[in-house]
Parts: C-alpha cells; structure tokens; sequence
C-alpha cells in the first residue's frame, strides 16, 4: 500500500521558491565544474525537494522551524519511515549551511524527537568529511544513541543515524549488531537501516560482494512488493561495481581500464548483478515518469546499468528520470555530480550501441540488449 499523500498543498509561491532554490544549486553546481559539460544542460534540477518537503526548506531558509516540525511529524505519525527518513537527511543537510531555525527548534523544543533526530543526523553529516572522522563520530555516538532512545518504539529513523555514526567511527561487529538490532526492532523493512548494514558489510570485506549480495537478496525477498528496501539488491550492485581501489569508472574522469579485481566480481557475479538491475527496473516501472521521490532510484539505476553496459536499458530510466539528477551516486567518483549525469546522459544518447567505450564503464559479462569512501551517510 502507497504512503499517504499530504492532505496540504503548498502555496504557489512556495513552490515557486523552492524550484528557484532548486535551480540556484544546480547552477551552483555547475560552477564548481572543471571539465568541460555537455550542452543543453537547462533541463535539468540537482537534488530538487518534493512538494512536500519544499515549503519546510523555504521556512528554513527564512529561519522558520514550524513546516519542518510538521512534516517531521507527520512522517512519524503515519509511520512513513522511509520519508521520514529521507527528509531528516536532506533538512540536516541544509542546516549544516543554515542553522539559525533548527538552533531555535531545539531552543524551544529541546525535547522533540524530531528535532533530535535532526541534530543527530547533522551531527554525523559534520563529522563525515573530516580526517579524524573516527574519533569525532566514536565521541558523538553515545548522544545519537541516547536520541535514538527517547524516539519511541517504533521509529527505526533515529536507530539508521546511529548506524551511520557507528559505521564511520569502525564499530565493532557486536556493537554494530546491538544498533542494528534495535532498527529492525521498530521496522524489519526500513531501507535506510539495510543500507546501512549492506554498507557495513561492504567496508568490512573489500571482496564480501557475494555477502553483500546474500544479504541484499534476502532482505528484498522478505519485503512486501511495494517496499523500497526490495531496491536494496540493487544497491549492493552498485558496491560490488565500485569497490575501493578496484580502478572503475562511469565516465566522469577515472580510469576503467585498470580494474582487475572488479573485473573478477562482475564475471562472478554477473547474473545476480542483472537480476539486481531487473528488479529495480520492476520498482521502478510502478512510479510516474519524472517523479521526484524515484528519483535516487533511477539515477542509481542509470548508474548500474552504464556499468553493465545495458544502455537500452540506461536510455529508458533516463527517459523516465526527467529533469530530476540525484547527487548519489554521480557524487561517488566526482566533485561536479551534474556534470558526471550530464556526461553520462549525453553518451547513452548519442551513442547507445557505444557508451561504454565514450564512458570508459566497460564491463564484462553478457549483453543485454550491456563502496567507496565517497558514500555519504543516509545515502540511498
């Protein structure tokens, strides 16, 4: 059964404001670009918010708290985890640049989960990119955890936060295991926790890809069919083709050529990697064209399927990505996540039969009519 859709719609000129925000990244985006960029670039939106989450970012930049406290809650009322999830990720994000209306939420809230959650997530967000970002997250993980607690029975969110801290501070198994346990508790199909553990058991291992596989499979097996974490296969493909010190690339700079050790994992796993794709090809199918929240979906989806060389395949999602470009995965190999898309897009038009060779993504295996460090926590 689909999430409930709100029963609000924001004003026009809130949404107005936030596609002009929207627009203003992109461009922002571009100027951080040092290669050169296919034309025609105008059609496209960086990390565009959903009409729900839109007029919550437009308070906060205004320094209002009150829209992103509602949706908060509502998310949590209805038990939306996965929203839940993803918006907590994208309102901490904003706050690491903008804080003024998170300080005063937690100044006159102090006690709001939704808050906690937050500042717990823009915790870890600090502390990711730092060269002493394990001793930093080992410090703030007994405060993620305690936020976690006082979040009820029944929110996996808080839980995901402290696997992400526990991930990037080189937890032990059995710590690890004690979070994650407390996760599935409150939800057994929340995607945000499985990908947590899946990238977990992928720094662990650097050549655990049939483990990560296993573990995604199983995962997707046992969740109802509209779940999203039945893309979670698809995520582990994504792991096994871009493993650290493996030489990958999609085109946006690196050296395909050298990859011997993923060379070795795609002609193993080769049919597992293409039921991961087909799957998520299913899921994605059951969303409109151009639909923000498919978005990440489909952009991971064009990503695995270039490497893969099904540039049919990469065609269609493309098509029915629209305007929306994710920064995961582009951001995994690249500074510039638009122009990694845009130069990726630009190869499977002109040159479907070919991408492989203009990306430098060439990949074994049959054709088909074809983690790194860079993974940000609450990635999906």
């Amino acid at each position: 059964m689909a999430e409930p859709r709100p029963h609000n719609h924001p004003e026009p000129s809130a949404v107005v404001l936030a596609m002009l925000r929207a627009f203003l990244r992109t461009a922002a985006a571009r100027a951080r670009s040092r290669a050169p960029r296919p034309a025609q670039d105008d059609d496209v939106l960086l990390d565009a918010p959903d009409d729900r989450l839109a007029p919550a970012l437009v308070a906060a930049a205004h320094g209002e708290h009150g829209p992103a406290a509602r949706l908060l809650a509502g998310t949590r009322d209805d038990s939306e985890w996965d929203h839940r999830d993803r918006y907590a990720t994208r309102l901490a994000a904003f706050a690491r640049f903008r804080s003024e209306w998170l300080d005063t939420w937690r100044a006159t809230a102090p006690d709001d989960p939704d808050a906690l959650l937050v500042a717990a997530r823009l915790a870890v967000h600090r502390h990711w990119d730092s060269p002493a970002r394990t001793e930093l997250l080992r410090q703030v993980i007994p405060s993620v955890v305690a936020a976690a607690e006082t979040a009820g029975p029944a929110d996996p969110v808080p839980w995901r936060t402290a696997l992400d801290a526990a991930r990037g501070a080189g937890a032990e198994h059995a710590e690890f295991e004690r979070l994650w346990e407390q996760a599935v508790r409150r939800s057994p199909h929340h995607y945000g926790s499985h990908v947590a553990a899946l990238e977990y058991l992928a720094a662990a291992s650097s050549d655990g890809h049939g483990e990560c596989l296993d573990f995604a499979e199983t995962a997707a097996q046992e969740a109802p069919e509209e779940a999203l974490v039945r893309a979670l296969p698809l995520h582990a493909a994504f792991t096994c083709l871009t493993a650290t010190g493996t030489g990958t690339g999609t085109g946006t700079g690196t050296d395909a050529r050298t990859g011997g050790a993923t060379t070795a994992a795609v002609r193993t796993h080769r049919p597992r990697l293409d039921a991961a794709a087909d799957r998520a090809i299913t899921l994605s199918a059951a969303h409109p064209a151009a639909d923000p929240w498919a978005a990440e979906l489909r952009n991971l989806l064009v990503y695995v399927l270039v490497r893969l060389e099904r540039h049919q395949d990469a065609a269609e999602q493309l098509r029915l990505t629209g305007p929306y470009v994710t920064s995961f995965p582009w951001d995994r190999d690249t500074d510039d996540p638009l122009g990694g898309f845009l130069r990726v897009r630009a190869d499977v038009r002109a040159h479907p039969g070919e991408a492989a060779a203009a990306t430098g993504t060439a990949a074994p295996g049959r054709p088909r009519n074809g983690y790194g460090e860079r993974v940000r926590p609450g990635d999906h």
